[in-house]
Order: C-alpha cells, then structure tokens, then sequence
C-alpha cells in the first residue's frame, strides 16, 4: 500500500515554517543557560519573545538587556536575523553556497515568502538580498560600534553594534541597551542616522534596492544619465519612493510640532534633540520599535497619529511589516481616480490593474478587521490589569503587533496570558499577511475561475 503523501501548498509551508520557528526559539529560551540568573522563564514570555524576534516586531514583556543572558541575546539575534530575511530565503542561500540546484517548488516557496509577482530570476534575486543584507549589516555595525566604543569596552561595543545593526535594518526594534531604548541618544548625530538608515534601508524593499543599485552602476559607467534612470525608475519604484518620502516627513512635522512642548516626550530636550527625536519617531513608526521619546507621555492626537503610521508599515518585498507604502498609495489613487471621474486608475502616465487594487483593499480590511478584533479582545482581557491603560494605549499595542513596530504605550509588560496570546497572533499575521495565512486555510479549487456569473448593478455611496 502506497503511503498517504502530504503535500503543503508555499502558503501552508511558509506558515508552518514560522511557527516551528517560534516554538524552536521559544523552547531555546526556555533553557536557564538563556537567563541572566540561570532560572528558566515563564514559557508564555518565552514564547512571546519568539514570536517577537521571529516576526521582527520588538515588543517585550522582559528587558532584553537586563533578564537575558549572552546566549539567549545570540538566540534572539539570529531569530531577528532569520525572522527578517525569511527561513525560506536562508535556507536557499545556504543551498545555494552549497552548490545545490534550486527546484522549481522552491523557487514556488520563495517567490511566496517574498511576495514576488513572477518566478523568472528568482535565484538571482536571492543572491543580491544575502549579499545585500550581509553588507549593510557590516556598514551599520562599523559605525554603531565606533560610536559604543566610547561608551562600553571594545568587545561589549562590537557585541552592541552587531545586535542594533541586525535589529534596525529587519526592523526589528530590539535594543540590549535597558528599559529606556535609544533614550540616551536622543541627540546622538551618529545614532540617529545610522539606525535611521538602516531602518528606512530595510523598510523600502529589495527590489526598490535593486534598480537603484542598477541605476547608479549605469550612471557611473556613463549608459545613462542619473536623470534618465530616474525617469526609467519603475512604477512600483516611483511610489514607494514617494510614499514612503510623505509619510517620513509628514510625520516628523506632525510629531515635531505636537510634542515639542510636551514635558512627557521631548519638552526639555536641546533644539537638536527635538529635531532628532520627531525624524526619529516618524522613521521608526513605520516598523521599527526603538525609541529616544517615552511613548507612553505622547499625546493623544500623536499616539493616534503613529497609529495610522504603524498600520501603513513599510514596503512590499522588505524587512517591515504593515498594510504597506504601495496598498496605500493605489487606495488613494483609486479614490483620486474616482473623484476624477476617470475609468482607470492611473500614476506617472502608466494605469494600475484592479487586480491589484482589488489586493491592496484585501489586505487593507483584514488588516483593519485584526486591529478593531484585537483591540477589542484586549480590553475584555486586560480589563483587571494593574496597569491603568485607556483604550487607545490598546489600540496602539495592537497595531505596533500588526504592523510588527514593537513600539508600547507601556502596556505590555503588564499584558495577561490570554492578552499575551492575542499580541503574539497578530505579530504572526502582521509578518506573514493577513491573505498568506488566509489562503493556507483555504482549499485549493482548480476549477473556481472557469464559471462566470453574470453581472449586476448595485448601489454605494
């Protein structure tokens, strides 16, 4: 008798893959090798902090400078490490060092983890991210640790600017420095744009890095000019640039003017110190959890404000989490076109499918229907908490899960077990996509686009 075969569609296997991934870490965590004090801890924290650095998030129930040992550190780093770039991609990446051929539902797998639209140069495409990554890493922790080194011995140093290098280009946002995260550097020059930098690096997306990368080196060679490359940008290039541009400025205005008089956030820092500490919040809102202000004093129309930014996240194919930079941008052109009056949807002379409107607004309402669900379990669950919260401190843990931020109003070291859980199921959506982990579930049906219904007028508005 033939043994029954299994076999797992990309989406399932990618879903599967995360979660042995979190359990591994989890149980790796467990170990009293991985505490400061040597004593195991309480395994839902354990497993909180998995789903956390696997999901590239960055919150934490336990500082991760003070409760963790040097091994539970590395156990955390290489989760980041992994949980950014994708198991998939890593695990192609070594196969690929070791000379193994890459078959064809590996590139299937691949092109899911990393939400590609198409299969050809995919082998090729994994090469430039591991050696991309790999360099820029290098890059951020060079600087980071000759800016420590003025501030912790050598090796401590070396150790600090690999962790932040790591955590701030996969958006990660878990920092080995204590409870008050970046706080010190407020007006730190070097801090500020190194983490900022690698932040915004990870947050845009491989394939934005790629033709720009690609752009430069003909412009250097003299095929083109820079300006001409420019205009050859792509589509998807032209609106994560612009978007992802907005949203950074708008947000360090708004944060800038909103909070510079605040004593709670950035009332008593220099000139300077403000300046930084509003880029900084803007850059970091998007996906990353650092902090140089306690988000906890923001006021409300700030916390609410970093909400909309959260949820929004970074860019499609990178290390940042959210609805993402493009999904907004066709929703908003899709309204534009509409107040036009036009019948297309159209951005630098070129049309947008519905297809992919049809996915942006997808990803949209399930992100929205997760963060309402969320945001609602938790006030039931934490309703006895010792921590006196309002609702929009929930609102906000829940959309930093979702957007895998890791940025708190204070709340979650306070979290319940059942309030626990709830953050770490939106962190594994936040991370996969609320529409991977929806296909997953669903059966495949080879025959659901050959019947067509005939169709019927409605009305909206």
């Amino acid at each position: 008798m033939d043994k029954p075969k299994f076999n797992l569609k990309p989406t399932q296997t990618l879903v599967l893959g995360f979660l042995l991934m979190i359990l591994l870490g989890a149980l790796l965590l467990y170990l009293p090798v991985s505490s400061a004090d040597n004593t195991s801890t309480p395994f839902i924290d354990c497993v909180f902090t998995s789903a956390s650095a696997s999901c590239v998030t960055g919150l934490t129930t336990l500082c991760t400078a003070e409760h963790w040992s040097v091994f539970g550190k590395i156990v955390i780093l290489l989760l980041i490490q992994v949980g950014g770039l994708g198991f998939i991609t890593l695990m192609t990446t070594v196969l690929l060092l070791a000379g193994k051929r890459i078959t064809l539902r590996e590139r299937i797998m691949i092109q899911e983890s990393l939400n590609l639209s198409k299969k050809s140069g995919i082998v090729r495409f994994v090469k430039f991210l591991a050696r991309f990554t790999f360099a820029i890493e290098f890059l951020g922790a060079f600087f980071l640790t000759l800016r420590f080194w003025a501030d912790y011995p050598l090796a401590e140093a070396i150790g600090m600017g690999i962790f932040h290098s790591v955590s701030a280009f996969c958006n990660a946002g878990f920092d080995i420095i204590g409870n008050y995260s970046l706080m010190p550097y407020a007006d730190d020059i070097v801090i500020n744009v190194v983490i900022c930098t690698l932040v915004i690096t990870g947050g845009l997306g491989f394939p934005v890095w790629v033709e720009l990368i690609g752009s430069l080196d003909k412009a250097v060679k003299g095929k083109f000019s820079l300006r001409q490359r420019i205009r050859r940008f792509s589509l998807h290039t032209k609106l994560v640039l612009i978007t992802s541009a907005i949203l950074i400025v708008a947000g360090a205005v708004f944060t800038f003017f909103m909070e510079c008089n605040n004593p709670k956030t950035m009332g008593n820092y220099s000139v300077c110190g403000k300046v930084f500490s509003a880029v900084f919040h803007s850059v970091v809102m998007r996906t990353a959890g650092f902090f140089t202000i306690d988000n906890s004093g923001l006021r409300s129309a700030t916390a609410f404000f970093s909400t909309m930014l959260m949820m929004i996240g970074g860019s499609p194919c990178g290390t940042a989490g959210g609805i993402k930079t493009i999904s907004a941008a066709v929703i908003l052109l899709a309204v534009i076109s509409l107040i036009k009056d036009k019948d297309s949807i159209y951005a630098f002379r070129r049309s947008i499918s519905y297809t992919i409107l049809q996915k942006s607004l997808t990803v949209t309402v399930l992100m929205l229907a997760a963060l309402i669900t969320a945001s609602t379990m938790l006030s039931i669950t934490e309703i006895s908490s010792s921590f006196d919260y309002e609702f929009l401190d929930l609102l906000f843990e829940s959309a930093s899960a979702l957007g895998t931020v890791g940025s708190s109003m204070g709340i979650t070291p306070y979290l319940s077990s059942a309030g626990k859980i709830i953050i770490i199921i939106c962190m594994f959506i936040g991370r996969l996509g609320p529409v991977t982990i929806a296909i997953s579930f669903m059966s495949s049906d080879k025959d659901r686009n050959k019947v067509h219904y005939p169709a019927e007028d409605i009305l909206t508005g």
